[in-house]
């Protein structure tokens, strides 16, 4: 059936793909990166700053949510003059002990504030991370109980390898130059146990701060908004894998910076060129928040589709959505049932025989296109074939 109208099934495509995502295109942001800049430990201040280098590897499972680890080391320093669990240590007692070698892991959970509202790929990444951490190095110093004296606990050397648990939060601003490669400057602190043993006064739990700059590449190039809802479109059945990723490339590079309306009239126009012609037509009308009104502009887009609803053997289904993120669950039920029926209303004023339709209001939902919470204050109207 050939009509305009189902270009749209791109978006709708994407609401199936938010449900019942496919790993193939869930797990397409896979990055790595290397970095350096210095760390500095917090034991009643902080201590002279030590090389720090680490590398990670991650993923975005969508533009805004991410997972990652991070390798990091390879010193601290804890300056000469210490205290040590209410003893003073000597400088020649803490001597060499101004420099431990240590590495560390971090699991860091992400969250990428930019994505949350820009349209698609934002320019600058505002970020966070936390997680868990663990450290390895020497025990180092061990408190020798045996002996004190004035008002000095020597300690003793222990090369014994230990195994610190701690965690880390931060946050980070990156620059993409291109869709593929960025810079980020992030700062990190973490609590965990002291590497420095038992010659730190927070041996239990000692601070410390890291601040690095990163390079960092996404394998593929960083997928949008709109490239997932493509991808969506192919996993749902409505596109070939090979055009829905030529249109999700072509579509990153001539719009790096997408908005509201600018999507709905690519969708329309790049789509159509691909959608398959026998699957029943889909369209969406969408309504300001609390509202349930047509506008003109509505109503014209209805007018057109409804030509092609009179001959198509098909039953359609008019489905009303509310947005989850505002009111309640009782106000979105019946606000989605008030949608679907002012459309179907208008079909019916149309010529449209009840018959050939069916009203679903489903509430509140999750964002169905694009992440968009006010794409998801829609009506979709899909058709199916009659059965024979």
């Amino acid at each position: 059936m050939k009509l305009k109208a189902l270009a749209l099934s791109i978006a709708l495509a994407a609401g199936v793909f938010a449900a019942n995502a496919q790993t193939a295109y869930k797990g397409n942001d896979t990055f790595i990166g290397i970095g350096g800049g210095i760390i500095s430990t917090y034991n009643g201040g902080f201590n002279t700053p030590a090389p720090y280098a680490n590398i990670m590897i991650g993923r975005y499972i969508t533009p805004v949510w991410g997972v990652r680890g991070v390798i990091g080391g390879p010193f601290q320093t804890l300056d000469e003059k210490v205290k040590g669990n209410g003893f003073d240590i000597t400088a020649d007692n803490a001597r060499g002990y101004n420099k431990q070698l240590f590495g560390e892991i971090a699991l860091d959970g992400m969250v990428n504030f930019s994505n949350i509202f820009a349209d698609d790929l934002a320019r600058f990444d505002v970020y966070g991370f936390v997680g868990p951490t663990v450290n390895l190095s020497k025990e180092n110093t061990v408190f020798d109980n045996v002996a004190k004296y004035q008002n000095v606990l020597p300690v003793k050397e222990s090369d014994d390898l230990k195994v610190r648990f701690g965690a880390s939060a931060g946050l980070g601003l990156g620059y993409n130059f291109t869709n593929a490669f960025e810079l980020a400057l992030e700062g990190r602190y973490g609590i965990a146990p002291s590497v420095f043993g038992d010659a730190s006064q927070f041996r239990k739990a000692e601070g410390t701060g890291r601040v690095t700059l990163n390079a960092i590449w996404t394998i593929g190039g960083k997928h949008g908004k709109f490239a997932r809802a493509a991808a969506a479109a192919a996993a749902a059945g409505y596109l070939s894998k090979e055009a829905a990723d030529a249109l999700a490339r072509e579509y990153a590079n001539k719009h790096p910076k997408v908005v509201e309306k600018v999507v709905e009239k690519e969708v329309i126009k790049e789509v159509e060129k691909y959608i398959n012609n026998e699957i029943p037509a889909s369209t969406a009308v969408f309504f300001d928040i609390n509202k349930a009104t047509l506008t003109q502009k509505d109503k014209a887009r209805l007018q057109v589709y409804a030509e092609s609803m009179k001959n198509a053997d098909a039953t359609f289904t008019v489905a009303g959505y509310a947005d989850k993120a505002t009111g309640t669950p009782k106000i979105n039920q019946t606000l989605s049932e008030k949608r679907a029926q002012a459309v179907y209303d208008y079909l019916i004023s149309l010529g449209i025989p009840a018959s050939k339709m069916t009203t679903q209001a489903n509430g509140g939902v999750d964002p169905i296109f694009f992440n968009n919470d006010v794409l998801s204050r829609t009506v979709i109207i899909k058709g199916e074939p009659n059965r024979k």
